[in-house]
């Protein structure tokens, strides 16, 4: 097999009906368009439209905000930190945090934080230092007898503690 030999399955694709080309080809004439008024002409784009009326999407109320300067975290499975292990490029007796994580390759960028998501099993002890973490990513770390050092504490959890 060669890049040259590469080739779709039959049947897989489907060649493009050129429309409007001559009566002859029985596509022509109005090519699908049926005929006159404005759909049959180029550019127009009428969706939603309801004849001057306001449209339905615009009558609706509007809901929900999209915080402007929210942050963002480079999200990190468990499988992705133990295969890193396995491999030799993060070491597991030094404590790892997202200078370690972008260093072994397991990140591309920090972003505002790396944040510790489930997704797999971790079997070596380690040393994590994260913006945050789910709890069952965080308790599978603490079972495989490592710790995680959280650095983003949530403002609800520091508004029960007062």
């Amino acid at each position: 097999m060669r890049l040259n030999e590469l080739r779709d399955n039959p049947g897989a694709t489907k060649e493009r009906t050129r429309v409007g080309r001559g009566i002859g080809s029985g596509t022509g004439k109005t090519g699908g368009r049926g005929v006159k008024g404005q759909k049959s002409r180029s550019g127009v784009a009428i969706k939603g439209f309801e004849g001057g009326q306001m449209p339905l999407h615009q009558r609706l109320p509007k809901r929900g905000f999209t915080k402007p300067n929210r942050a963002r975290f480079a999200e990190v499975t468990l499988r992705r930190i133990q295969t890193a292990i396995d491999a030799g490029r993060l070491d597991a007796n030094q404590p790892v945090d997202a200078a370690a994580l972008k260093a072994a390759g397991v990140i591309r960028r920090a972003k505002d934080g790396v944040r510790l998501i489930g997704g797999g099993d971790l079997t070596t002890k380690i040393d994590l230092t994260v913006a945050g973490g789910s709890a069952p990513a965080i308790a599978a770390v603490e079972k495989a007898g490592g710790s995680v050092t959280v650095t983003i504490v949530k403002a609800k959890a520091e508004a029960e503690t007062e």
